[in-house]
């Protein structure tokens, strides 16, 4: 797992996005060998569409976007190899599509229809021959790490649930040490003796990594041992630092108000950042043109389908930055008196969504209005979902750190939105702020921008929507 700009990316996801670079970019140079391959003028051809270079990065780089947007990138990869070809052809649809919107608006990048032809169905059969590649080595094993967790107790069953996950992430839990907690509650087949030293046991089973998992650090911790290990080359993480590594949230049953004020991380989110402003606006007002055919006709056809008597518009208040309550705007898809009854969450078929509100709440069409928050400031473009006053009361009282979510500005999508389903529980929002900790902690600019292409797939796929 490395660290990019505070976001933790599995190696192999790393190397298979250079490898498909390296594709992409050789694919260009392949199609304009193959297009005037026997030309007796081929060196004069080939200079008409010169710099080949520039040409083929921007290709690359256009079509690794579209390869992010259509989820083939992200921590949770398909499970599944046909879905992830599917993921891929549809990757290839999206980036013919840009690239055609590109070579329009700068016809001096085109290549050419012939050599153009050539370079994708190259491209396709070398991302092919690599996802193949990488399937076959079960995404992470050539990168697999052993970890050694320190602690048998509530914190080390924290990591015992997480063992298939870890497994998916390039790590390998090879067993636990109970040191001398007050109840055993990982499973005693994996807890492993040290009969002589720490440092033993670890050459012994050739650890990679230590996991630091006491509940009570009082209470016979290792010092001596760690610190043999330690200077003999094995990695001693905290757990709280070992969970965020394979799950991409941070566990609220394992953090402490320590952890947060000691961390590196929680404060570029926080602070006032005129780059992450200047972004929110840019990135709406892109969106608000690219989609202003769609806001017009849903203004339409909402009106139409109601003949004028109901309202277009949803108003609801919400809480946003240091708990401030503001007013979100979004197309209305629920019957106008869908909360007669009081506040509720959206249910799966829920009976008060009207026939053309299921339609835009599963393209997202109905969130668009709330880029006018986001230019007013209320909003940021990606952040955590904005609340109901109704239930953050509730939330504040019965999820620890609920609070921390004001420190930033809500967003309309976010890592929670990409990373965990609809939820409409407390359990189901208490898992949704560990990502949202996480965005916090872990804020960048180049975050956001892998949260908005992540957010494609979301929507194309009519993941999460109710």
């Amino acid at each position: 797992m490395l660290r990019v700009f505070s976001h933790y990316i599995p190696t192999s996801i790393i190397l298979l996005i250079i490898v498909e670079i390296l594709v992409f970019y050789s694919s260009v140079y392949i199609g304009v060998e193959l297009r005037f391959y026997g030309s007796e003028n081929k060196e004069a051809l080939i200079s008409l569409i010169e710099p080949l270079n520039f040409k083929a990065l921007i290709f690359a780089f256009l079509m690794l976007f579209s390869m992010t947007a259509m989820g083939l990138h992200t921590r949770n990869i398909v499970d599944h190899f046909s879905g992830m070809m599917i993921r891929v052809i549809l990757g290839f649809c999206l980036g013919f599509i840009v690239t055609a919107i590109i070579y329009y608006i700068y016809p001096g990048f085109f290549l050419g229809r012939g050599v153009v032809a050539i370079t994708f169905a190259t491209a396709f059969i070398g991302i092919l021959i690599s996802r193949i590649i990488y399937w076959r080595f079960d995404n992470h094993n050539i990168f697999k790490r052993r970890l050694l967790i320190m602690g048998a107790g509530g914190k080390g069953k924290l990591l015992e649930d997480q063992i298939r996950h870890a497994k998916k992430r390039g790590y390998e839990i090879i067993g636990f040490v109970d040191v001398n907690q007050s109840e055993v509650r990982v499973n005693k087949e994996r807890i492993l003796e040290i009969k002589s030293t720490l440092l033993d046991l670890c050459v012994e089973n050739r650890v990679d990594e230590i996991v630091l998992a006491m509940d009570d650090r009082r209470k016979g911790f290792p010092l001596s041992g760690l610190l043999d290990c330690k200077m003999k080359g094995v990695i001693v993480h905290d757990i709280l630092d070992s969970l965020e590594r394979i799950t991409g949230h941070i566990e609220i049953d394992a953090l402490h108000t320590g952890s947060i004020i000691f961390s590196s991380g929680f404060t570029k989110a926080v602070s006032p950042n005129g780059i992450k402003r200047a972004f929110d606006v840019f990135a709406s007002l892109i969106i608000l043109i690219l989609t202003g055919p769609f806001i017009v006709l849903t203004y339409i056809a909402i009106w139409i389908s109601s003949f004028g008597r109901d309202p277009v518009f949803y108003k609801q208040l919400r809480i946003g930055l240091s708990e401030v309550p503001f007013e979100v705007r979004k197309f209305r898809s629920m019957k106008v008196d869908a909360e007669k009854n009081g506040a509720q969450f959206a249910q799966k078929n829920d009976s008060r969504v009207t026939l053309i509100g299921g339609f835009i709440r599963k393209t997202r069409i109905d969130e668009l209005p709330q880029l006018f928050n986001v230019l007013k400031g209320e909003m940021s473009f990606v952040g955590p979902r904005p609340e109901r006053p109704e239930f953050v009361l509730g939330y504040n009282n019965s999820i620890p750190n609920y609070i921390l979510r004001h420190a930033v500005k809500p967003g309309i999508t976010g890592w929670a939105q990409i990373c965990y389903p609809y939820g409409e529980t407390s359990e189901d929002t208490k898992k949704k702020l560990q990502y949202d900790l996480y965005y916090i902690k872990n804020y960048s600019l180049f975050l956001d921008m892998t949260i908005m292409l992540q957010t494609i797939q979301v929507v194309l796929f009519g993941q999460g929507a109710r």
